[in-house]
C-alpha cells in the first residue's frame, strides 16, 4: 500500500509541467508571469526561464518515480513539495496578489490555505512512498482504493478546479469577465475574518470610495486615527480572497482631489 500514492504525484508533476511550459509558450497577457509562483521571486527577463527550470525538476522527478524505485527521486520528491510549501506560505505573506503557479497561468488566483493544503498533502504522499517497494508504473496498472481516497483530497484542495468551471462557463479570463454586483462583494467582504478582525477600528460600516482593478475590488475606509484602511476581494472562486492595507495618514500621497485624465 506504500505505493498507493505513487501515481496522483506523478500524475501531478506532469500536469504542473505541462501547465507551466504552455504558459510560457502562449505567453499570456503582459506582466501575467510576475504574478505566478516562482516567477514572483526573480526578475522580470528570468521569470520565463524560471517557470521552466521548475517543469524541468518537476518532470524528471516524475520520470523517476514512474520507471525506478531509486531513493534519489523518492527524497527529492519530498523536498519538492516540501520546498513548495514554504514558498506558498512566503508568497501569502509577501505577496498576497500573487497566485501560486502551480499549473501556470491556471493557478493564478491568490494562494490561500488550499493551496498550502495542498501540498502539504502530498509532501505526506511522498514522504509514504519514500519506501514503496515497486516503481510508479506498478502502483499506477494496480491503483487501490487508497489512490481514490487520495485523488479525492486533491479534488477537494485545488482551486484551480473552480477556475477551469469558470473559464468553460464564461470563456474569458477573470479580468475580462462581468464580475459581481458591488453590494455583492461588498457582503462577502463583511463575512470575512479580515473584515471581523478590522471592523471596530472603522469609522463607518460603509467604505467612502470603491474600484476595481483586474480580478480585484478594492473598498477604502477610515479608521479611528483617519488613516486609510484599504481591502481588496478577489472576484472569482466559491471563498474569494480578501486581503487588506493600511496606509497611515502621514504616508499617504494620494491627491486631495481626483485629477480627471483621458483614456
Amino acid at each position: 500500500m506504500l505505493e498507493s500514492q505513487l501515481p496522483l504525484l506523478v500524475l501531478l508533476l506532469l500536469l504542473g509541467t505541462g501547465a507551466k511550459v504552455g504558459t510560457v509558450w502562449s505567453g499570456g497577457e503582459p506582466g501575467s508571469l510576475s504574478r505566478l509562483g516562482p516567477a514572483v521571486l526573480v526578475p522580470e527577463r528570468m521569470q520565463g526561464p524560471a517557470l521552466l527550470v521548475c517543469a524541468a525538476g518537476e518532470v524528471t522527478l516524475a520520470t523517476g518515480l514512474l520507471l525506478t524505485t531509486h531513493p534519489i527521486f523518492r527524497w527529492g520528491t519530498v523536498a519538492f513539495f516540501a520546498l513548495s510549501t514554504y514558498v506558498l506560505v512566503e508568497l501569502r505573506r509577501r505577496r498576497p496578489d500573487a497566485g501560486c503557479g502551480c499549473f501556470g497561468e491556471v493557478s493564478s488566483a491568490p494562494v490561500g490555505l488550499r493551496s498550502i493544503g495542498r501540498t502539504v498533502a502530498l509532501t505526506g504522499m511522498a514522504g509514504v512512498s519514500v519506501w514503496a517497494p515497486v516503481p510508479g508504473w506498478v502502483a499506477v496498472t494496480e491503483p487501490s482504493w487508497l489512490t481514490a481516497a487520495g485523488l479525492a483530497v486533491l479534488v477537494v484542495l485545488s482551486p484551480e478546479i473552480e477556475e477551469l468551471i469558470d473559464r468553460v462557463r464564461f470563456r474569458a479570463p477573470c479580468e475580462q469577465r462581468r464580475g459581481p454586483a458591488e453590494s455583492a462583494t461588498l457582503a462577502r467582504l463583511r463575512s470575512s475574518g479580515t473584515w471581523r478582525s478590522h471592523q471596530a477600528g472603522l469609522t463607518s460600516a460603509e467604505p467612502y470610495d470603491s474600484w476595481r482593478e483586474l480580478c480585484w475590488r478594492f473598498f477604502a475606509f477610515r479608521d479611528n486615527q483617519q488613516d486609510d484602511v484599504v481591502f481588496a476581494v478577489y472576484l472569482s472562486g466559491r471563498r474569494p480572497a480578501v486581503r487588506v492595507a493600511v496606509v497611515r495618514t502621514e504616508d499617504s500621497k494620494s491627491l486631495a482631489e481626483y485629477t480627471e485624465v483621458s483614456a
